[in-house]
């Protein structure tokens, strides 16, 4: 509710760019800060309008308007927010879960922005990579995210085999197994965990050796989102 204690947002000179992290799983996991800035923005940016309507309903969100913004149209739909918000519009960008730009489309138009002298704004929330690397109990004091592991073995041998500290990736549960299978070969002791489903009503966290997981996930292959967290090598 807008008051004389909490006013509209105010606008820049050339409007701003709301980036808001929305939540991984659970729909009560967003912030008041995102609920207002989607209740308030003159255009909403959704890498999916159906996911993000599904969040407006279930927290009785009405959107003046929104607009589909994903990896295959970012390139040309960039310039068009671009010049809405040269006109002053307030526009806030979501993915379907998690922080936009990570793993996820808004790096150009953020960029762009940046060198228009746009104001952005980042309204942090929720995100899969921290959730996972707490709930992994691997050591998090040093730690190295590298987005969505290669596909080819090579690529993701060599990354494997070169990331020092505590690794999180995402990865797809079609390939999980084979990678669990590559990291047995490559060290077999080193503690791991396997991240499904975060906040979701299955969440399952695995822990074990990279043989251990490996043996697990190679007869009982698994469904849904998964965050694959690794401790740093085992001294040799």
């Amino acid at each position: 509710m807008i008051s004389a204690e909490n006013p509209p947002l105010p606008l820049a000179p050339h409007g701003r760019l709301l980036v808001c992290a929305t939540p991984i799983g659970n729909l009560d996991d967003v912030t008041l800060r995102v609920l207002r800035a989607l209740a308030e923005a003159d255009l909403v940016a959704c890498e999916d309008t159906r996911r993000t309507q599904i969040l407006l309903r279930r927290h009785d969100i009405r959107a003046k308007r929104l607009l589909a913004f994903h990896e295959h149209n970012e390139r040309r739909r960039s310039p068009e927010l671009l010049e809405q918000l040269r006109a002053g519009a307030l526009v806030a960008l979501v993915s379907d879960a998690g922080m936009p730009v990570i793993s996820d489309p808004g790096f150009l138009l953020v960029r762009a922005c940046r060198a228009e002298d746009i104001t952005v704004e980042v309204l942090p929330g929720p995100s899969a990579v921290p959730t996972a690397l707490v709930a992994s109990g691997l050591p998090a004091s040093r730690w190295s995210f590298v987005g969505f592991l290669p596909r080819k073995r090579a690529p993701r041998e060599r990354l494997l085999r070169g990331v020092a500290d505590t690794l999180v990736a995402f990865e797809s549960p079609h390939r999980l197994s084979a990678t669990l299978d590559l990291l047995e070969q490559i060290d077999p002791d080193r503690p791991a965990a396997v991240c499904r489903e975060l906040t979701k009503l299955h969440e399952e966290v695995t822990h074990g050796t990279a043989a251990e997981l490996a043996r697990r996930f190679r007869a009982n292959p698994p469904k849904g989102e998964i965050v694959l967290v690794v401790a740093p090598p085992t001294s040799k």
